[in-house]
């Protein structure tokens, strides 16, 4: 699913950029007012080629962690949906005692710490911590990508963004090469892998490897990935 989601981004995206997109995310049906969650299920309000969305479920398939999904039209949202989350955004947690978790991260870690099952956070407090500054990293690189979207459909230049992108990029190929492991967390797939693969997913789809992820740790580290 994930796979075709990608797929049908590249399509809208070179057959007309991200207005494409945005043409198709205003015929979506909006929803009516859901009823409670029913007992041993979570809710994940989503949205469906959202990144920080995959996120969530990327952890809710990881910890084996029974779900439902109601797709949120982020264009035409619903009123009440701000009662799940004031800020109107994805994803959003809802369990069946009526509590609402919003964030990515925040999502992600409650889930990790309130499932039993593979744990994805490190136990080691300093860890734990270095995979939350790399994440405020990662912050930087795709503030990048999405000016680089919004400056493409305007026809601007975007060789100084793409240049600082690929900076970005270059400090995350480096963490992979000192720590000599084939994932960011060791030598298993961790929370800090699942919080940054949604978007290098998403770099061919938007035209931003142009090659230069060529004989890289990091071209080894997404088909890893992409088999967990």
């Amino acid at each position: 699913m994930v796979t075709r989601n990608v797929q049908t981004l590249h399509r809208l995206h070179t057959a007309g950029s991200w207005n494409g997109l945005m043409v198709s995310l205003r015929v979506i049906i909006r929803s009516p007012i859901p009823g409670p969650v029913p007992q041993g299920t979570i809710r994940l309000y989503s949205m469906k080629y959202c990144p920080y969305a995959q996120r969530t479920r990327l952890v809710l398939e990881a910890k084996g962690i029974k779900y439902e999904t109601i797709n949120i039209n982020l264009i035409r949202k619903p009123d009440w949906f701000f009662e799940k989350n004031p800020l109107g955004l994805v994803p959003v947690l809802e369990t069946s005692q009526n509590q609402l978790i919003y964030e990515s991260p925040i999502t992600c870690e409650f889930l990790d710490e309130s499932y039993s099952g593979r744990k994805l956070l490190p136990a080691d407090p300093y860890e734990k911590a270095r995979q939350k500054m790399l994440l405020e990293h990662f912050s930087k690189l795709t503030g990048c990508m999405y000016k680089i979207l919004r400056s493409r459909q305007k026809s601007e230049d975007t060789s100084e963004l793409e240049e600082g992108f690929w900076n970005h990029l270059c400090f995350f190929e480096q963490c992979l090469s000192v720590a000599k492991t084939p994932f960011f967390g060791g030598d298993a797939v961790t929370m800090v892998d699942y919080m940054l693969w949604p978007w290098f997913e998403r770099m061919e789809a938007f035209s931003l490897h142009k090659g230069r992820l060529l004989h890289s740790v990091l071209l080894l580290w997404s088909p890893l990935h992409r088999r967990d």
